[in-house]
């Protein structure tokens, strides 16, 4: 007996949120299937998938071959997919039964982290005060996907309470997870329970601890300070008490 061969589960945001130390759990799963390596970044293909008629074998094929094992459910870990547009309505034409987990990091937080791996690698040059005020309009003015940008949206990617709306009008609700990373972190194993319960996979019967993608160690310029924090606080805060509504997650 073998399981439908489409990918059943995502890990699929948010992005600097725990999406790769959740990975890294779910990984050792025995009885999950996922990538050797994280973010297939399928759903969100604009070059090589032509969505009108999309081929789901090169997808497929990540997973590998797993004729004569024993049957596991299908997931991968592709962060963008919550907040790139057209990912999640593409998922819903794949799989509309697809069970989303989404984990959510303080988006003040998330916003100076994501800032700090950019700049690390070389993709960001400006200041971090500059990039979450006057650089959005990086992000309005993108040539391709105008509102939209892979690498400078620190503040886009932190309206958590836009995106699960958008999720919730394509899928049930009994179809997502909302988790936050700072339980992840403190525990483990509870939060590792509820995901395999929610995936009706097995518990796991240990967890070691994992700590994934840690800041660089290098001069960033300056730290965030108080009133960039305010600041992004402010521009949060509508958009936060949907969230709250919603999820019923708060980062206080």
């Amino acid at each position: 007996m073998s399981l439908d061969p489409k990918v059943s589960f995502l890990v699929a945001g948010v992005q600097k949120g725990g999406t790769t130390a959740l990975f890294d759990y779910l990984a050792e799963h025995p009885g999950l299937s996922l990538p050797a390596i994280k973010e297939a970044h399928f759903f969100d293909d604009e070059l090589s998938v032509d969505w009108r008629d999309p081929d789901y074998g090169r997808y497929h094929a990540l997973f590998g071959n797993e004729d004569g094992e024993p049957a596991r459910l299908r997931g991968e870990a592709t962060p963008i997919y919550v907040y790139w547009p057209g990912s999640l309505e593409r998922i819903a034409a794949y799989n509309p039964a697809m069970r989303l987990i989404l984990i959510f990091r303080d988006p003040i937080e998330r916003a100076w982290s994501h800032w700090k791996m950019e700049y690390a690698r070389g993709a960001e040059t400006q200041p971090f005060a500059w990039c979450i005020r006057e650089g959005r309009g990086r992000v309005a003015e993108s040539p391709d996907t105008p509102g939209f940008h892979r690498e400078y949206s620190y503040v886009e990617r932190g309206f958590y309470g836009e995106q699960v709306q958008r999720v919730l009008r394509l899928f049930p609700r009994d179809q997502v997870l909302f988790l936050r990373s700072e339980d992840l972190r403190a525990e483990p194993a509870r939060i590792l329970c509820k995901v395999c319960d929610f995936l009706n996979a097995p518990r796991f019967t240990h967890v070691a601890l994992k700590e994934s993608h840690v800041s660089k160690d290098i001069d960033y310029g300056a730290l965030i300070n108080q009133a960039d924090r305010s600041y992004l606080k402010k521009t949060f805060s509508q958009d936060q008490h949907i969230f709250k509504e919603i999820t019923s997650i708060t980062f206080d």
